[in-house]
């Protein structure tokens, strides 16, 4: 079933699955984790701590991502479990398994279509369209919904369902689905082809109702119809006269919640994972400690020696910086990235900047540069203690000026755009992390190549995090002061209220190394915690 807060009692899954039933089928429907009976994280009055649905499937996924999990794979492999049980009931024939869901639920079908080759036919609804849609479209998707390295590795939504071919499928939409019905089309013509060549071209078919998101009756009876189709149950495809059940007469547990049965839960999977790595993971250091960072971001190769091109932006004054004047910089970090740079004055800086001091500072914003330069004391600080460093302030990408408007959502919400590219780098296999820190090492690339020998490395809350990779990495980097940095990814894994984003986790970074491993090397750059 799809994001509904109570689950399989939501209308239109009790409709499918009672349909189903009175059509003939043995019909086996369960709660997704984080929904219905299945609430991952509750209070001893087994009330949510964390939100429902969307809003848990975010916080346990991706804490997950730390260890090297991914929440998608554990709740498709719900899904085989499930068809373990069915196959075990003797009224169930195997020669015809059937797999179907919407939304949620049919990202769930999708996952299961390669997960398990038991399934005899299959239908996706309201779920299956491209990644590329829902990219250029700004739709954020749920954690299970983004597996890990599936853009790297050149998959889509079709090739999922292709492990199916050439047993029967049919792809549902809507419409006026937000999942872009082109999408769709284009997943089916992909099938299609394939089908084709497997001299199975009727074993696929598509349909698309005029609704909105949701399983939709006419999307039910579509359903049915193909269903019956290959099983031959039922000759129709109308849907049956249902009686929609109140939801406490489908608890399966006694107070509707299985936590108060088991303490089990995907944060403590999470947690006891995190523990056993820790037990057997090394103590990295120097050109180890460099190569587990490196790996674990994926940075990208750069040339350290060859300095980053840059614009010269329009100065500004009466910000009320701790100087008059700001020069203004675009610092090219890659092809069409650019990582906006501050530089502070007494003067007006119209041209490149002033090659008048051998040390710089380089505050690493947590937010914005610009409302910490006006706000944030550790700054005026660092400057009070070295009145004689150039002084420089940076918005990596996703932060500050940068910071884009996607998703039409505030940047810090759950499904901001914040979120939303940190998800996209999972799948492309560049986490944002990595993103982050390749900019602060390409800015103080920059400030060498300006002349400073010396780069003194400031940073605060999610600016820490790049600072402190980029630090490790970079020779340039000869002091370093965090300010509200993370302790550890440990305490994330192991702390069910964690407050970090998925923009700050790195994924998998658990099996080799952990922030204490970067802030002891950097006690030889006189790292100094606030």
């Amino acid at each position: 079933c799809g994001h509904s807060t109570n689950g399989k009692a939501a209308e239109p899954y009790q409709a499918f699955a009672q349909g189903l039933a009175r059509l003939g089928y043995v019909c086996l429907i369960y709660d997704p984790i984080g929904q219905g009976e299945r609430l991952q994280c509750v209070g001893p009055d087994l009330k949510p701590r964390h939100g429902v649905g969307v809003a848990e499937h975010l916080h346990v996924g991706n804490q997950q991502y730390l260890v090297g999990e991914f929440v998608g794979s554990w709740m498709a492999w719900d899904g085989v479990r499930a068809l373990d049980y069915l196959l075990s009931r003797p009224e169930v024939d195997p020669r015809h398994v059937g797999v179907t869901g919407n939304s949620g639920g049919g990202t769930q079908t999708t996952w299961l279509c390669a997960a398990d080759p038991r399934w005899t036919m299959a239908a996706p609804s309201c779920f299956v369209t491209t990644f590329r849609r829902n990219l250029e479209n700004e739709l954020p998707a749920d954690t299970e919904q983004c597996p890990p390295r599936a853009l790297a590795l050149g998959l889509d939504h079709a090739d999922f369902i292709a492990a199916m071919a050439p047993r029967p499928v049919i792809l549902l939409g809507g419409e006026r689905d937000y999942f872009d019905a082109r999408g769709l089309e284009e997943a089916f013509a992909r099938l299609e082809n394939l089908y084709r060549l497997l001299g199975a071209k009727d074993n696929v078919q598509l349909f698309i109702g005029p609704n909105p998101h949701g399983y939709t009756p006419v999307n039910r009876e579509a359903m049915y119809g193909w269903f019956n189709r290959q099983t031959k149950i039922s000759a129709t495809s109308a849907e049956p006269a249902l009686t929609i059940e109140k939801d406490e007469t489908l608890q399966c547990t006694a107070r509707g919640q299985v936590g108060e049965a088991s303490p089990a839960t995907v944060f403590t999977v999470t947690r006891d994972l995190s523990r056993a790595l820790a037990a057997k993971r090394l103590r990295p250091d120097g050109a180890a400690l460099q190569r587990a960072v490196a790996e674990a971001l994926k940075l990208p190769a750069r040339d350290a020696a060859t300095p980053p091109d840059y614009r010269i932006l329009r100065p500004s004054s009466g910000r009320r910086y701790p100087k008059r004047y700001a020069g203004t910089y675009a610092v090219e970090t890659e092809p069409g990235i650019h990582a906006l740079v501050y530089r502070l004055s007494d003067a007006a800086l119209l041209s490149r900047p002033p090659r008048d001091a051998k040390r710089a500072v380089l505050y690493v914003a947590h937010h914005s540069a610009d409302a910490e330069l006006r706000g944030e004391p550790l700054i005026a600080e660092v400057m009070a203690a070295e009145p004689a460093s150039a002084v420089f302030a940076c918005d990596v990408r996703g932060v500050g000026e940068s910071q884009p408007t996607t998703t039409g959502q505030s940047h810090l919400a759950p499904y901001g755009s914040d979120f939303f590219y940190a998800a996209h780098g999972l799948m492309l296999g560049a986490p944002y992390p990595g993103q982050k820190t390749h900019d602060v090492l390409r800015v103080v690339d920059w400030l060498r190549a300006q002349g400073h020998t010396e780069i003194h490395l400031v940073a605060r809350g999610w600016g820490a995090l790049p600072a402190t990779f980029a630090a490790v990495i970079s020779e340039g980097v000869t002091q370093v002061t965090l300010k509200n940095a993370l302790t550890s990814y440990d305490d994330i894994a192991q702390n069910e209220a964690y407050r970090w984003p998925l923009s700050c986790l790195v994924p998998g970074v658990l099996k080799t190394f952990d922030l204490p491993d970067c802030y002891r090397a950097l006690a030889a750059k006189k790292l100094r915690q606030i």
